[in-house]
């Protein structure tokens, strides 16, 4: 092997052996995939926030349930979480109110179990493709490692068939080997990043959905005469 061997990124990946072009391959469609995740769950949150935010703004204003509830039916833009929270709890509300032999606390409780069902509908989208992320996140530098791992036992084995074992022998193996490593924490570091993140927002939509559930039924159990 020649000392003026190239030993480019290009090089090293093209030259590479199956199993570490296996991995380099599988690593960087996990890497795509996850940045696409990245970037549309940024767009989902923001938005989720911004229309939760609005309808607040719309909800404590003083405006009329039923005006409120016949808006976001009628209404042919897409609703937010909390919007669907609120129609959802609203519809079961009216709905069990006509029931005249239900007690106060039979329709808050099954007002309340619709609004749980909606949030939770709300929250599994929300949580939509972040396991794949921590999956990204806590794989892939290891899937690196065996293409590494790999990568450094094939230069060694190459060194059997050579008279004097030089760096120039073994570099460009390891450094092939190597790539496998960077490319797994170039795909884990975005991947673990993005997925604290995400947890942290949707965890804080989570709470302000909760709280307004409880606030919304307090509303909602004053109109109906409970205490």
């Amino acid at each position: 092997m020649s000392t003026t061997t190239d030993l480019s990124l290009i090089a090293l990946i093209t030259n590479a052996s199956f199993i570490v072009k296996l991995v380099l391959g599988l690593l960087l469609a996990m890497s795509l995939i996850s940045w696409w995740y990245i970037f549309r769950k940024a767009f989902v949150l923001r938005g989720a926030r911004r229309k939760a935010e609005d309808f607040e703004r719309t909800f404590w204003s003083g405006s009329d349930l039923n005006s409120l509830f016949q808006a976001i039916v009628s209404s042919r833009r897409a609703t937010g979480s909390m919007e669907r929270i609120f129609e959802a709890g609203f519809r079961e509300f009216v709905k069990l109110r006509k029931q005249t032999t239900l007690a106060v606390a039979s329709v808050m409780d099954g007002t309340r179990r619709a609004m749980r069902a909606a949030y939770q509908r709300e929250m599994d989208y929300l949580d939509a493709h972040l396991a794949f992320l921590a999956t990204v996140g806590s794989v892939s530098p290891y899937i690196g490692l065996l293409g590494t791992v790999w990568g450094i036992m094939n230069a060694f084995r190459g060194l059997a068939n050579v008279q004097q074992a030089t760096l120039a022998h073994v570099a460009p193996g390891i450094a092939e080997a190597l790539i496998a490593t960077a490319i797994g924490l170039f795909a884990a570091i975005p991947a673990v990043v993005a997925f604290n993140y995400y947890s942290r927002e949707i965890d804080s939509l989570s709470t302000r959905f909760e709280t307004f559930m409880e606030e919304f039924s307090n509303i909602l159990q004053r109109q109906s005469g409970g205490s």
